[in-house]
């Protein structure tokens, strides 16, 4: 089962449902992700068990993706050693930054996208103009409600520019704030359905011209962080009234120089979680 935000093909409006692969059904009195996500956890697992609105078939369902209204999407960083090997190699004079967050007891957290700016499954993500390197960031997204609790999961990615951060760290929201840099879906899946979100696969295939032409697989049991102690330090000093998702990390990095290019395929697995697909434009305005 997975909490699916969509195109309602009764009204063509906006819509939250719960899809079981073959029909979604729509959750009553609810219209929005936000929504949901303003009830606690025991809460939102009866709203889910109990939906009983219009039934479509899957098929004809057009996702959108599961963040709206209030929601932000933030992310964690070198939570994995790979990511923080990746990060050094790309910083020249600022290396050490990156070795120390990795150990520290609190993580590195950073605001990600609004979310009017995130793009869905079968979207599109882009690659900067002003870049040479970007690569998509697989990552597993906690999907927090209102009171900081993980209601469910669902798949990220973080996409980012190599060459803007790796010139100095401070350049960051730069390197990971731009539209076509956040993709989040295609769906929710429930927390009490994941029996161990400490030991989900990850994948991450890129298709350039209909061949793969990079692919990797990881697991969140190389996770250097607790997720309720990431989620806890996003709710430390802040508010989400209408709920947050954030992404735990990375540890699938394509080796420099590798990069995206306009016209390709990012196709990111989580192991009961879901596929999201997204396709590659370069430049803000073939994402406008």
């Amino acid at each position: 089962m997975r909490i699916v935000r969509f195109t309602s093909p009764l009204t063509g409006a906006d819509a939250v449902g719960i899809d079981d692969g073959e029909q979604v059904v729509e959750l009553p009195g609810i219209t929005t992700v936000g929504e949901l996500l303003r009830h606690p956890s025991t809460g939102i697992r009866e709203l889910c068990g109990g939906a009983d609105g219009p039934r479509h078939a899957a098929a004809d369902v057009r996702l959108l993706p599961p963040v709206d209204g209030r929601m932000e999407v933030w992310a964690a960083g070198v939570t994995y050693r790979r990511s923080r090997e990746a990060r050094v190699v790309e910083s020249e004079r600022a290396a050490d930054v990156y070795e120390l967050v990795y150990d520290a007891e609190r993580p590195e957290l950073f605001f990600k996208s609004a979310a009017w700016k995130v793009s869905g499954h079968g979207g599109r993500i882009a690659a900067r103009d002003d870049s040479e390197i970007d690569v998509p960031e697989p990552e597993l997204g906690l999907v927090l409600n209102a009171a900081g609790e993980i209601a469910g999961y669902t798949v990220v990615d973080d996409v980012s520019s190599r060459t803007i951060e790796g010139v100095n760290p401070l350049y960051l929201p730069q390197a990971k704030i731009y539209l076509g840099a956040c993709a989040v879906g295609p769906g929710i899946r429930p927390a009490w359905e994941v029996a161990d979100p400490y030991a989900l696969d990850i994948t991450l295939t890129i298709a350039r011209g209909g061949e793969t032409v990079w692919d990797g697989k990881a697991n969140t049991s190389q996770l250097n962080r607790r997720l309720d102690d990431l989620a806890s330090y996003l709710y430390r000093a802040d508010v989400f009234p209408d709920g947050a998702v954030l992404a735990t990390g990375t540890c699938l990095v394509p080796d420099l120089p590798f990069t995206l290019q306009d016209g390709d395929t990012v196709s990111i697995t989580i192991s009961d979680v879901g596929t999201l697909t997204t396709g590659v434009v370069r430049g803000l305005d073939a994402m406008r």
